[in-house]
């Protein structure tokens, strides 16, 4: 499993988890948040689009990959 796909599956667990608890704990309104990304992922899987790899292939470009504009570039 690549690395991206595992800090995909992280982010979202995540959410949804305090999203559950915070909705238990603190206020049924934070069930929001779960549904939502259950919403998130229906759409995804629908369209190829995904809020979360949207940001993760800016914050982390694909290994290997040169810049460039980088000083070693050729």
């Amino acid at each position: 499993m690549n690395h991206k796909r595992r800090m995909h599956d992280a982010i979202v667990g995540l959410v949804i988890t305090v999203g559950v608890a915070m909705g238990h704990y603190v206020s049924p309104h934070w069930n929001l948040l779960p549904a939502v990304i259950g919403l998130t992922l229906i759409q995804s899987g629908l369209t190829g689009f995904c809020p979360v790899y949207f940001l993760l292939d800016r914050l982390m470009p694909a290994q290997g990959a040169a810049d460039s504009a980088g000083c070693c570039a050729k």
